[in-house]
């Protein structure tokens, strides 16, 4: 263990080893980083734990600097684990270079099968027996991390305190396909609702997608900009901030007939969040059972019409962007993806997938839960997310508009604090 100090805080970097597939415990193992951190004042109190599990999936933990944004109003009452979930962070890496040294596409695919809510769930097991023995703790899941607490109240609710849900409550039954039915039509509001607040974006967006229709494009990467590349832009449009962000890209993109270096490289920012994890398990976070999700973005597209761009660069229509997607050509694309990309097909073709929720074992849930529901959020279906806090016993939901999607992290703990009110019973 190692620790230091930031301003009001304490934090401590553990390591633990855990197997690579829990199903084969005496097999290879991998190892999962957790940073733990206290408020200055309380380094040596006793105090209960609240894991954090961060969004994604293929999302490291965030690296605070003293007791940033939700992370001071959890240091009056907890100390916090941040966990980098496998195959993230400072845990063992699962990244372009990592994957391609296992050889074939079909081991790069069986490895990855290993990184999903179920495998981080159980890691997390592990690593509170190691820390608290029998003591339950806390957990608070943000979006995919929401989606990773539904498991771990469906596999292991002993060993949780009491659980915290902001934007990621899963469609328990929901497929892939459902999923993207619900969404696009969500995606395309946000895109009016920018155009409304930005008119003059509507002819600019459109200016871009001609010229990358006429033009080859290149990022700085070598990745070519399509139009539907530019169309994924969209992705930050259910971001508190998002809409500001696209604007102020669109402001100014040109550099007399051709693309700035700047906007490329402000484009290519965006794209490379898109990491192997991401982009290859992003399907497969919605897969239960049989069935495989086959590009279901790709495929529930064409049942929107009004997605395809030459509605709207040869017509009147406005040129909508997509969201939370990834297509297969992203793969073929990315230099840092295109060498897995025949993973991601065998992935996408997977026909058997565990269970990740378990209706029964939340039906009969004993464990006190609260979730923010954003009534907005183009990310996480708010129907989904209420059907599902029906089905938890004694969750309760609050579902507001307030706020977007990351109303965690900008809501300077107001988020958080209203979530433990709900779940003492003092809201």
């Amino acid at each position: 263990m190692h620790s230091f100090r930031h301003p009001g805080t304490v934090l401590t970097d553990h390591v633990f080893t855990v197997p690579l597939d829990h199903g084969n415990p005496a097999g290879q193992s991998i190892e999962v980083f957790g940073r733990q951190v206290v408020a200055a004042g309380k380094a040596d109190a006793r105090l209960p734990w609240l894991l954090f599990l961060q969004g994604g999936p293929g999302g490291a933990s965030p690296r605070p600097v003293g007791r940033w944004s939700w992370l001071d109003r959890a240091l009056q009452d907890y100390r916090v684990l941040l966990l980098d979930q496998r195959g993230t962070g400072r845990s063992t890496p699962a990244t372009r270079q990592t994957l391609t040294r296992l050889g074939t596409p079909q081991a790069q695919a069986d490895y990855l099968a290993n990184f999903r809510a179920d495998s981080i769930v159980r890691d997390a097991e592990i690593i509170r027996r190691a820390l608290i023995g029998d003591e339950p703790w806390s957990a608070l899941g943000q979006s995919y991390g929401g989606f990773c607490a539904v498991t771990y109240l469906s596999l292991a609710s002993d060993g949780l305190r009491e659980v915290l849900i902001t934007g990621g409550l899963p469609g328990l039954a929901a497929t892939a396909e459902d999923v993207y039915r619900a969404t696009y039509p969500r995606v395309a509001a946000k895109t009016a609702a920018h155009y409304e607040r930005y008119p003059d974006d509507a002819e600019r967006a459109k200016r871009v997608a001609r010229h990358l229709r006429e033009t080859d494009v290149r990022l700085p990467n070598g990745a070519p900009l399509t139009v539907e590349a530019f169309q994924a832009l969209g992705d930050m449009l259910g971001m508190s901030t998002g809409s500001h962000t696209l604007h102020y890209l669109l402001e100014d993109p040109f550099a007399g007939a051709e693309l700035s270096d700047a906007f490329l490289h402000e484009v290519l920012a965006h794209a490379a969040a898109r990491g192997p994890l991401y982009a290859l398990l992003h399907e497969a976070c919605y897969a239960q059972g049989d069935g495989a999700t086959r590009w279901a973005a790709q495929r529930v597209r064409a049942e929107f019409g009004e997605f395809d761009a030459a509605a709207a660069l040869d017509g009147d229509a406005p040129l909508l962007f997509t969201g939370e997607m990834i297509y297969p050509w992203m793969l073929a694309a990315d230099p840092l993806l295109r060498p897995l990309r025949e993973a991601a097909e065998l992935l996408a073709e997977r026909a058997s997938w565990p269970a990740l929720y378990d209706p029964a074992r939340l039906a009969a849930n004993q464990v006190p839960a609260a979730a923010a529901v954003y009534f907005d959020d183009m990310y996480v279906d708010a129907g989904f997310s209420l059907a599902t806090a029906r089905a938890i016993r004694g969750l309760r939901p609050w579902v507001t508009n307030e706020y977007e999607h990351d109303g965690l992290r900008v809501s300077s703990g107001a988020v958080l604090g209203r979530l433990i009110d709900m779940v003492r019973g003092q809201a």
